[in-house]
This record gives C-alpha cells, structure tokens and sequence, in this order.
C-alpha cells in the first residue's frame, strides 16, 4: 500500500479554501475529497480505510479540535494536520495533544503543505499495511486446532514444554510436535517472533 492509493480529506468551511488546497493537492498527485462541514465528514469517517485529513481550526458547526476528539472517540481517527490562523496556536497545540501530527501557520507556502501532507499519507499507508498483518495473524491463529491453540496459549505464557504436557496431559514429545507445527501455520520465524505476533494483535489463543 503506497501513498499513491492514500485519499486526503479536506474540511473546510469555506469553499474557495475547499477547492484551492483540492487544486494544489491533486496537481501534486494526490487523491482528494472534499467536505464542507465536521460533521459532513464525521458521518463517514468509519468507513474511510485509507486515508488522511487536513482541516481548519476555526468552523461554524464543530472547531477542528473538537472534530479530533470525536474521531478519536469513535476509533476513527486517521493521520491528521491542522491549518491554523497566526492567532490560534493554542488551539492547534491541543489539536495536537487530541491526535493531529502536525499544524500548519496561515499564511504557508505550497511546499510546507506538500511536506506535511506527504507524511500524514505515509502514516496512513503504514497503518492500513499495519492492519493489513495484523489481520493476517488472526487469521492464521483461527486455522490453528483446538490443541495447537492451547499449546500456543502456553508457549506466549512463557511455560516450558514441560510444563505445558503436564496441564495438558500430553508428553513433551507431543509438544514439541505440537508447537513445530503452529510455527509453521504461523509462519513465525523463531520463538520470540511467535510470541510477539500474538501480543501484538492482542488476543488469547485459547
């Protein structure tokens, strides 16, 4: 997943600032939607799976940083920056302390936009890739046996083979067994690679 397939959303209340930054960013490349409200956006944001958000501070129905709390509260927030007036850096610091990566001072240049904007868009494609594996564990954890997962439990507990036989009233041997083929269903490379992609996506084998 590259920034090329990242969509950046535009919220601004103003439709010559909406359709100027649009302008600027598709003639850099970037795919664009534009919103004219927060609460136009907010009712969609659940379902945007990649994509990053630039938004003014100051609009008529919801401010900016308020915008970044609901997103927040309602797990879809997404990479996002902040343009502010010369007057609004305390905003945009709590916009900042709410989840923004970044704030942009009125009035800047094409550059510093394309700059930010290409980091929120690297961020994004990260974490679609990020969720992307993540999935791709879970998956992998539900192809594994009632008894593999029961060995896995024991393993990412940190029990020695030893241990785990004697719960499960099967020998050693058979652990061993047992563990060789859930780290091939896996695909983990190694004990501490097995044990991280579980807790990574936190779960419970069992």
């Amino acid at each position: 997943m590259s920034t090329a397939d990242t969509v950046v959303h535009i919220v601004d209340d103003e439709e010559t600032v909406r359709n100027s930054l649009a302008f600027l960013l598709s003639t850099a490349g970037f795919a664009v939607r534009v919103h004219e409200s927060a609460t136009q956006f907010l009712a969609l944001a659940g379902e945007i799976t990649n994509g990053c958000l630039i938004t003014d501070l100051r609009m008529p129905d919801m401010d900016g940083v308020e915008l970044l709390r609901r997103l927040r509260a309602s797990d879809a927030m997404l990479p996002a920056i902040v343009i502010t007036g010369h007057g609004d850096v305390h905003m945009a610091v709590e916009a900042m302390k709410n989840g923004a990566i970044d704030f942009i001072e009125k009035p800047f240049s094409e550059a510093v936009l394309i700059e930010s904007i290409t980091r929120a868009a690297s961020r994004a494609a990260e974490r679609v890739q990020s969720q992307a594996a993540m999935d791709a564990v879970r998956q992998r954890v539900a192809s594994l046996s009632e008894r593999e997962r029961q060995v896995l439990a024991g393993v990412v507990a940190g029990h020695p083979n030893k241990t785990i036989a004697l719960e499960l009233g099967i020998s050693p041997r058979t652990v061993e067994v047992y563990r060789a083929g859930l780290m091939g269903k896996m695909q983990a490379r190694s004990l501490p690679d097995l044990v991280r992609m579980v807790m990574d996506v936190r779960i419970d084998p069992v």
